[in-house]
């Protein structure tokens, strides 16, 4: 358990420090990704279709099972959270430190930073004037993608993690996953794009009983590094029927 590995140590203040792996990360995503279908099928649930609300009710379920979580009771989740690099962006959901401070590869986190942000998409994009049907990927007027504010240092240009969540309102998993990565593609073949096949996503768990799906991505930022990106997607099909 991640518990056995978590290292405490007093720093002279009355809150405690938790030094937890590089991998954490990911098995936070792994946590995230196990409750989703909880979450979805929760009887008290409102039935709502809006990203927002969508992601509001997420954020509350997730620290409800969070504070009674042996591994997680020192997160919580956020909704709508300032970017710390980008005054006025907002992130859609951000993990925060419950009263502690964590260190993770070296970096300290306290309770007023994320430890990563995650962006939340409906798939597919709900119509509208303004909309396009890429906002997953990418966005022909404005920077409201989700992979586009990553990759362009827009949302997280301070951390080398963050995440998105998918909301699967209609369609397979497989076929969203040729659909981002041939908008992908089609991104990359123009003239001067900052975009390239590296940037597309690769599956990794596909669950047709839970309808869970898990996938990552991996873009370079001009001056800022990598980011890798893990995403979940969660199947409201049925109830969105």
């Amino acid at each position: 358990m991640l518990t056995d590995s978590f290292k405490h140590i007093q720093t002279g203040r009355l809150n405690l420090s938790i030094h937890l792996p590089s991998t954490s990360k990911l098995a936070l995503m792994d946590f995230i990704a196990e409750q989703l279908p909880g979450w979805r099928d929760h009887p008290d649930r409102p039935t709502e279709f809006a990203e927002t609300t969508l992601t509001e009710h997420l954020c509350d379920y997730l620290n409800g099972v969070a504070n009674f979580s042996t591994d997680w009771s020192h997160v919580q989740f956020r909704t709508e959270t300032g970017d710390e690099s980008r005054a006025g962006r907002k992130i859609d959901l951000s993990v925060k430190p419950r009263g502690v401070d964590i260190f993770i590869e070296g970096r300290r986190h306290t309770q007023f930073q994320a430890l990563f942000p995650i962006e939340c998409k409906r798939l597919p994009t709900p119509p509208g004037k303004d909309r396009d049907e890429r906002e997953y990927v990418f966005t022909k007027n404005g920077t409201t993608g989700g992979i586009q504010r990553f990759k362009l240092g827009l949302h997280g240009a301070s951390h080398s993690f963050a995440a998105m969540i998918g909301y699967v309102q209609g369609l397979s998993f497989s076929y969203w996953l040729n659909q981002i990565n041939g908008w992908i593609h089609d991104l990359s073949l123009k003239h001067k794009s900052a975009w390239s096949g590296s940037d597309a996503l690769k599956a990794l768990t596909d669950d047709p009983v839970l309808g869970i799906s898990t996938l990552h991505s991996s873009h370079d930022r001009k001056g800022l590094g990598i980011c890798e990106v893990r995403h979940v997607w969660i199947s409201m099909i049925e109830l969105h029927s």
